[in-house]
């Protein structure tokens, strides 16, 4: 359903204490400098307990004081976007945003929650690339005494991990000031800049996306059944060629890539774009909480998919491509990915689909006080390629699928008997305690005008500018298979 919502307050919170002289300029790093100035969303939502959580004005107060504490912990989140090389730590702060959500109960849009609606929850326009803020709050309170918190944080200078990462510190600074002395708070490490250094660039590539107006996010759920039925189907092809079963995202973007190719009529050649987190793949591994975008992208070998042995070969590229990912490229990665830059696709049309997954990441570690949330959701600016998002459900057993396509594909993928075959019928599920209600199938992508004070979307398409000395992303940092 469609949600109105109506900002009520906004005032900027600033760290609770200055930030050192010698600490006022954060460097981007390289992955940062490539990054898109885009915004990544989370929303926390919180069921109404009046037995256990105190007023919404209590609750407000707890989160400012707790943000403010945990601002000087993550102090480049309160300054301001400089230039390409960096932020200026100059603690003028963030905004948040008070707002009441006035035509629906909060069990309303976990019964049917529209990712272009929810966007209305965040203080930010996802493409606003205009923006020098990185980061933006917004608690949205609900007729039934439920609220949602809502974040914006800049991809130029985090990517979905430090986003997370972030939301669980304040989560737990705030969960401390309530006496829990167990609830450990872990320091950001800003060390971005040191493993890939910042660099000049002395020519403009051509670095300019298309935030698509014409584009739409609907989200789906695959239980666990369905997922390890598809993970068996796909190790049973490849039986002799692979160490082990495919992983949960591996499955899942080989399914959802040939369903993309089925409904196309394979009019294209496809290629998929893996998003892969680079922390784990150091010597030694990184933390989860080193701060910043640290990730870079593999791509399978264009390929029409048009036979079953192209379809269930993709895993096996995805697999053989993530695998590649380790110390040695990395070590390349820090010295500079044009030789990545891979010029076989040069005049080919392919179409790519992005798939990039939060699964297994701390999404729901974000106790403020008052347990954890009922429900999480993200999102991310619908851009020129398809775009899946992966989180897993609150229970972990399944996942959640944000697809971003354009209206004509995604009304096609919604027909697809063997897409819609995998996708549980219930949108959020069973873990929730108030909502029982069967949501509608059809789940609307629109994006309506937002009655805030920040700013509201144009009409037409708006182009992204990554900067005079940025480079596109994919051009560079993602490394393409070869088919043997």
């Amino acid at each position: 359903m469609k949600i109105e919502v109506e900002v009520i307050s906004k005032e900027i919170i600033k760290p609770s204490s200055p930030t050192p002289n010698h600490l006022r300029r954060y460097q981007f790093s390289y992955l940062d400098q490539i990054s898109s100035p885009v915004y990544s969303s989370l929303v926390l939502f919180f069921e109404s307990n009046r037995k256990t959580q105190p007023n919404i004005t209590e609750i407000s107060n707890h989160l400012k004081k707790s943000l403010a504490e945990v601002l000087t912990l993550y102090y480049p989140l309160a300054g301001r976007a400089k230039d390409e090389l960096c932020i200026d730590c100059n603690d003028e702060g963030i905004p948040y945003l008070e707002a009441h959500v006035n035509n629906c109960k909060l069990s309303d849009v976990l019964c049917n929650p529209i990712p272009g609606e929810l966007t209305k929850l965040v203080p930010f326009e996802l493409d606003d690339v205009d923006n020098k803020i990185p980061l933006g709050v917004q608690l949205n309170v609900f007729e039934c005494g439920g609220f949602a918190i809502g974040q914006c944080i800049s991809h130029k200078i985090a990517d979905g991990l430090s986003m997370l990462m972030f939301s669980k510190a304040w989560a737990t600074t705030a969960r401390r000031a309530l006496g829990d002395l167990r609830a450990k708070v872990e320091r950001p490490q800003f060390v971005s800049a040191t493993l890939f250094p910042p660099k000049l660039f002395t020519q403009l590539p051509d670095a300019r996306i298309s935030v698509a107006r014409n584009k739409v996010t609907k989200r789906f759920v695959f239980d666990a059944s369905n997922i390890e039925d598809l993970r068996a189907k796909y190790e049973g092809i490849h039986k002799n060629q692979m160490i082990r079963r495919p992983s949960r995202v591996e499955t899942l973007s080989t399914f959802i890539s040939s369903r993309f190719a089925a409904v196309t009529k394979y009019e294209k050649l496809h290629s998929a774009v893996l998003v892969v987190n680079l922390r784990p793949r150091f010597d030694p591994p990184l933390p989860l909480h080193s701060f910043g975008n640290l990730a870079s992208g593999v791509a399978t070998a264009p390929s029409l998919l048009n036979t079953r042995g192209e379809s269930y070969g993709l895993v096996r590229q995805i697999r053989e491509g993530i695998s590649r990912i380790d110390k040695a490229y990395i070590k390349k990665l820090q010295e500079g990915a044009e030789h990545m830059c891979d010029r076989s696709l040069a005049g080919k049309e392919v179409a790519a689909s992005i798939y990039t997954s939060l699964c297994k990441f701390p999404l729901y570690d974000n106790d403020f006080g008052w347990d954890r949330p009922s429900w999480v959701s993200v999102g991310v600016p619908g851009i020129d390629n398809d775009l899946v998002l992966f989180v897993d459900t609150r229970d972990s057993d399944g996942i959640e699928a944000y697809i971003t396509s354009p209206m004509e594909v995604m009304t096609k993928l919604e027909s697809d008997t063997k897409f819609l075959g995998q996708v549980r019928p219930i949108w959020v599920g069973s873990g929730l305690s108030s909502t029982h209600h069967r949501p509608h199938l059809q789940m609307s992508g629109h994006r309506g005008n937002r009655p805030s004070m920040i700013k509201k979307p144009t009409a037409q398409t708006k182009p992204v500018t990554w900067g005079a000395r940025s480079v596109k992303l994919f051009d560079l940092a993602v490394k393409v298979l070869k088919k043997k």
